[in-house]
């Protein structure tokens, strides 16, 4: 299973003129009409994991229909053979379609486990660094009661990585002693 990279949209390619051949008089050209008008401009990073699961959803039910339209041609067929008539055609790839739908179920549960993922490390991150960090300049007169400077914010990053380099260093001593116990 290939997973699909956010970036990857499919781009309308610009409408290039008809090159002009040699018409022959009296003989007129279609007129093109103006490009059909998009109603919402589809940015590559506005999709999120859900968008992406909700996009599956039309493909994932017309892979099961094929998938079962496929596995009753080939029982008809089965059928047919065990009744000794013999049927000419070849019925439609049945591990082909069943593939089809088993590569759609593993897009789904890819886009579902980093969606929990995300709001696991959103959650990680509402409870470890509660509120907002100010953009610009902070005023504490504001009425941003959760709102936190960068330079606090600073600081408690600073804290967090250096949390973060004790305990590695911690766990490379640590496997390093059973290591060398062993």
């Amino acid at each position: 299973m290939m997973p699909v990279a956010v970036g990857m949209m499919q781009q309308n390619s610009p409408q290039q003129p008809m090159p002009m051949q040699n018409i022959p008089p009296g003989v007129q050209m279609p007129v093109q009409g103006a490009p059909p008008q998009q109603q919402m401009p589809q940015m590559p990073h506005q999709l999120d994991n859900i968008g992406k699961i909700k996009a599956s959803l039309g493909p994932l039910k017309e892979s099961l229909q094929n998938t079962f339209k496929a596995a009753a041609a080939v029982l008809q067929k089965n059928s047919s053979v065990d009744n000794l008539k013999r049927d000419n055609c070849d019925p439609p790839k049945f591990e082909k379609h069943l593939e089809d739908f088993y590569s759609i179920c593993d897009q789904i549960e890819l886009h579902l486990v980093t969606a929990a993922s995300c709001i696991q490390q959103q959650n990680s991150a509402q409870k470890y660094l509660p509120g907002n960090v100010a953009s610009m300049q902070f005023n504490p007169t504001d009425n941003q009661m959760n709102v936190m400077s960068y330079s606090n914010y600073l600081n408690t990053v600073r804290s967090h990585v250096a949390t973060a380099k004790e305990l590695h260093d911690t766990f490379i001593s640590a496997s390093q002693n059973i290591s060398s116990s062993d």
